[in-house]
Order: structure tokens, then C-alpha cells, then sequence
């Protein structure tokens, strides 16, 4: 399990910047401050398609069985909606009510987010 964190953590990283490079522009120049919250779905959107193939290949490779359809990839999104909807939270709660600038709750939304992620990922997607 050591070395499947670690290649989640990697994996995790690369999605996270993909995650970035989409979340920091819209908040940047398109949304006001107090409403960096909507940058969440379309940052996930981008971030989550990348993390299917990058998680299944490579975090979670040799761990489980690969459903054949679409079940697990069902199951996937359903997980990363659960963090999108956590990350969402945490953007809200530190821009629209603590008037924090909208990079300030990268931090802790994407640690907790990873931290869920990883458990449900582990126990209910790739299991």
C-alpha cells in the first residue's frame, strides 16, 4: 500500500496541476473573487478525466480487478464528485465567506479532497 500511495501522490500531483492551470485563470480574470466557487466544476471536469487514466494505469496498477463497461468509471467520477463537492465547500467557505483571496483554499480543499479521494478510490472503485 506504501507504494501505491506514493504513485497516487504522483499521479495526484500531475492532476492537481491540471486542476491549476484551469481553476487560477477563471478566478484570476473571468470570476469575481467572492464567486471562485464556480471555477471548481470546470477545473474537476478537466482534472477528473485526466485522473481516470492516470489512477487506473498507474496509482492503482496491479491492485484489484478493472470492471469491464462502464461501472468503474462510474464509480470513479462518483468518488471524485464527492471531492469536487468537498473542494467546492472549502473554495466557498474561504472566498465567498471569509473574503480570502481564491488561491488561499487550494491548500487545505485539495489535502482533504486527496485524503477522500484516496480511501474511496482504494476500498470502492479499484478494489
Amino acid at each position: 500500500m506504501f507504494w501505491q500511495l506514493v504513485r497516487f501522490g504522483i499521479a495526484g500531483g500531475i492532476t492537481t496541476l491540471i486542476y491549476c492551470v484551469v481553476y487560477l485563470p477563471l478566478t484570476a480574470w473571468v470570476l469575481p473573487h467572492a464567486q471562485a466557487v464556480y471555477a471548481v466544476p470546470p477545473s474537476f471536469a478537466v482534472a477528473v478525466t485526466c485522473g481516470f487514466f492516470l489512477h487506473s494505469r498507474f496509482s492503482f496498477r496491479g491492485h484489484g480487478t478493472r470492471a469491464p463497461g462502464l461501472s468503474q468509471q462510474a464509480k470513479f467520477v462518483a468518488v471524485q464528485a464527492t471531492g469536487m463537492a468537498l473542494n467546492a465547500i472549502v473554495t466557498w467557505v474561504g472566498t465567498a465567506k471569509l473574503g480570502l483571496a481564491p488561491w488561499v483554499p487550494l491548500l487545505p480543499a485539495i489535502v482533504l479532497a486527496t485524503m477522500l479521494t484516496f480511501l474511496l478510490n482504494r476500498y470502492l472503485v479499484f478494489k
